[in-house]
């Protein structure tokens, strides 16, 4: 983490930096990354923002763009996000609309963080009504990943980052499936000489997604494979009940039954990613919310068009499909499924 100081300055950030990160991650790893700026001429601060998901609200965010008025920082400052997907997400924000635009740098901490939204420049908050719609594309000038980090995760935390990396395997290579198929055990674990591997795998994958549809206009889509229902699950229970990675993999296991039903998806496929999937054991969907309005919340998704729901979906492990409109008879009857996940693994 020291190391990131030889890089700063290589890639010439600004001499002033802020690192935002939250009450966590502060006591692990913001004295090293402090010192190894120093040590090459940077003059640091810190914002700490509370830990989770709750703090990744606008109010936050005016917060510290009061902090950063009380530091005195101008447009000749770098922000970098050290921590997981909600710092991230945050102070990428912050750093596109601080003075409209200063550099900004993340080094991701978390499992989530470094295969995913650390990677294609996807910045932005919550609102009560939905994830992520306030918001922005910004790139980052590097990404500065030590997996190191994930030997200090919380278990839950790691398994809701290795949903993430399932996703991948599932819409976009299907070698990358077999390999975290094998290695389960292992990666939930975590073991610091697989990962590099598998992480890489993935930044490179959606590094590529990215460079062929930044703006999300079409093609990047596919990115968004169980995110559309698992973001109804996040907002309905107030981001409280489920880390992104439970509710995604609830989301996919949902549109591993749709994908079933409407792109012809086979069903030892389906059987092989929702086993997986269950490996992660996401806590139960709470008694309380119903199959109707699950189905509602989806309607304040980003990706819907004139009022139609539209999904990413698989056609088999390793090919994707976007834009998809299925039948509301069939994600109603996915949704419906989840309530009774662990019984029947999706039903096939």
């Amino acid at each position: 983490m020291s190391s990131i100081g030889p890089v700063a300055s290589e890639l010439q950030l600004p001499e002033r930096v802020i690192i935002i990160t939250d009450t966590n991650v502060k006591q692990l790893y913001a004295s090293h990354v402090h010192s190894g700026l120093t040590h090459y001429g940077f003059r640091p601060d810190s914002i700490t923002i509370p830990a989770g998901e709750e703090s990744k609200t606008l109010e936050i965010v005016r917060d510290v763009y009061d902090q950063l008025h009380e530091l005195r920082c101008g447009r000749d400052i770098a922000i970098i996000a050290l921590g997981g997907g909600v710092v991230g997400d945050l102070a990428g924000f912050v750093a596109a609309t601080y003075y409209r635009g200063v550099p900004f740098v993340q080094i991701p901490t978390t499992l989530l963080a470094q295969v995913d939204s650390a990677v294609g420049g996807k910045v932005g908050v919550n609102v009560p009504y939905g994830k992520n719609l306030i918001g922005a594309f910004y790139q980052p000038r590097f990404v500065f990943i030590d997996t190191h980090t994930l030997t200090t995760l919380p278990e839950r935390e790691l398994r809701s980052g290795m949903a993430e990396v399932i996703k991948y395997g599932a819409i976009l290579d299907e070698d990358l499936f077999d390999t975290i198929t094998v290695n389960i055990d292992s990666l939930l674990q975590p073991d610091v000489t697989i990962f590099p591997v598998i992480i890489e795998r993935c930044c490179a994958l959606k590094a590529s997604v990215v460079e062929q549809d930044e703006r999300e206009s079409g093609y990047r889509e596919i990115l968004n494979f169980g995110h559309t229902i698992g973001h109804a699950l996040e907002a309905l229970t107030g981001y409280s009940v489920f880390t992104h990675g439970e509710a995604i993999t609830y989301g996919m296991m949902a549109e591993v039954h749709i994908s079933v039903n409407h792109c012809g998806l086979p069903q030892d496929d389906a059987r092989r990613l929702c086993s997986l999937l269950l490996r992660l054991s996401p806590p139960s969907i709470p008694d309380t919310l119903t199959e109707e309005q699950i189905y509602n919340a989806m309607f304040s998704d980003k990706k819907v068009r004139s009022g139609v729901v539209r999904l990413s979906l698989i056609n088999q492990i390793g090919d994707a499909t976007f834009g998809e409109t299925p039948d509301e008879h069939y994600i109603k009857q996915s949704i419906r499924k989840l309530f009774t996940i662990e019984k029947d693994i999706c039903g096939y």
